[in-house]
């Protein structure tokens, strides 16, 4: 009888504890940059379920991908890992092997219904790793869908997973709305992209894609706040990676790497709190069982950032973040990589290109995305423009940032040049901040056991790419 009464006290409290345990809301973007939300100050950024969060909860000013690709940084989302520790799953189209603890698995067992639409662990090939559904979970038709079903004595965790802001190999859907709802003349063309129709339609249909996202965020929270549900929801909205623009998606500057974050927990945290540390954007699936009230596996390398939303982590310094790739796209002879370690910090970032003999943006002469050279530089219509222009002097700067060789290593002194287009890594006035930054990548690699501490190691590009050209126009 006693042991009865145990167990039955034992199930009660777990059931008690599991409906105290917050639900968990996270919107990913697809290819959404810094700073484009309009509390970030983007005139062009029509975002109010970002601004939403943000204000009623704590907004991230330092927040960066591990790897400037999508599906890469879901893997480390997924795992907690560090990509350089993940074999292949460090590229993208890879397989995902079933060799590490996922953070959607964990929180299945530890009684979560888990669910998510759009866009999961992807572009890659989950099946051939033995797979059933996407490593993310069960795919539902959006988050009101999964809401109606889920069992409502769980709490949930749901990825939404949005992919509005991603171009369309070069078509512009979204172009005629943002000209509709968007005022033109305050559109600002970066430096490292030529300030041409091409490019202004590109970025007109990009900020026309971040308005759809939004909407699609603004409906999820508008179904958590009709059930009465918000409040004891943490809500996290974020992108996998910066924009598809030339120089963005696949590279190591900040228009590839730097990313919006904000966070909304009812009265857990204090609204309209701004935080400055640095965080990776895979410190999110550590900070998922932490809000679980779960240990995280000692497997798992990135940090929780629980404690920084809440406002307790005073004494740790997140004074810079490390970025990576490998392999993005199959757009090199021989399957190559193009191998790059970063730390960003606040006044500088530092680059090392493992393989700067190799083209940084594909080879010239592999045609990949519609019969285009350069096949890392996704298709816009600002990449067109380039190629066709490409004995033009007026484009050569843009041409060389973007399709160029780059040196082995590269500095951008933010403080004087926050676009990263002067390199200054040969001026000996950053002698000292190079001998810096380079102890802390190395320390960084060897720390973490990256393969690439051996020079000759190009271990990833013998993996198997599994993603398809899309067929020529």
């Amino acid at each position: 009888m006693r042991t009865l009464v145990t167990m039955l006290l034992a199930f009660f409290g777990t059931l008690v504890h599991a409906t105290e345990r917050p639900n968990i809301l996270f919107i990913i973007g697809d290819n959404w940059k810094w700073p484009t939300a309009g509390i970030l100050g983007d005139p062009m950024a029509k975002t109010p379920a970002f601004d939403r969060i943000a204000r009623e909860g704590v907004l991230f000013t330092h927040t960066f991908n591990p790897v400037p690709s999508c599906s890469p940084t879901r893997s480390c989302l997924l795992t907690g890992r560090a990509a350089h520790q993940l074999g292949e799953r460090a590229s993208l189209w890879s397989a995902f092997p079933k060799d590490t603890p996922i953070i959607t698995d964990l929180l299945r067992e530890a009684g979560y219904d888990v669910g998510f639409s759009g866009k999961g662990w992807a572009p890659g090939n989950h099946a051939i790793s033995g797979w059933k559904e996407n490593p993310v979970g069960t795919k539902y038709a959006d988050f009101a869908d999964f809401h109606a079903k889920h069992d409502a004595s769980k709490p949930f965790f749901f990825w939404l997973g949005n992919t509005d802001t991603a171009t369309k190999a070069g078509k512009l859907p979204y172009l005629d709305l943002a000209k509709q709802k968007l005022d033109a003349s305050k559109l600002t063309v970066p430096p490292e992209l030529p300030d041409c129709a091409e490019v202004r339609d590109d970025l007109m249909n990009y900020y026309g894609g971040v308005m759809k996202m939004d909407e699609e965020a603004a409906a999820a929270v508008a179904v958590l706040e009709k059930s009465g549900q918000l409040d004891n929801t943490v809500v996290i909205y974020t992108s996998d990676n910066g924009w598809q623009m030339p120089r963005g998606l696949a590279n190591c500057y900040d228009s590839g790497s730097r990313v919006p974050l904000a966070v909304r927990w009812g009265k857990q945290l204090s609204a309209g709190r701004k935080v400055d540390d640095f965080v990776n954007v895979a410190d999110l699936g550590p900070t998922f069982l932490e809000l679980a009230d779960l240990a995280v596996p000692r497997e798992m390398s990135m940090h929780s950032i629980k404690s920084l939303m809440l406002g307790e982590d005073i004494n740790t310094i997140r004074d810079a973040v490390f970025i990576e790739r490998e392999r993005h796209a199959n757009v090199r002879h021989d399957n190559q990589s193009y191998p790059c370690r970063a730390i960003r910090t606040r006044d500088f970032l530092y680059i090392r290109n493992l393989r700067n003999d190799r083209w940084p943006a594909g080879d010239p002469d592999v045609l990949f995305l519609h019969g285009r050279p350069f096949g890392d530089v996704d298709t816009t219509k600002v990449k067109d423009f380039l190629l066709s222009h490409q004995g033009d002097p007026a484009f050569a700067k843009h041409i060389t940032l973007i399709f160029g060789k780059r040196p082995a290593e590269e500095l951008y002194d933010l403080r004087s040049d926050p676009d990263q287009i002067d390199n200054v890594a040969a001026n000996v006035k950053y002698a000292d901040a190079m001998k810096q930054l380079r102890t802390r990548v190395d320390e960084w690699m060897k720390g973490t056991s990256d393969p690439r501490v051996d020079p000759a190691n190009d271990d990833w590009d013998k993996f198997p790419y599994y993603g398809k050209a899309p067929k020529k126009e």
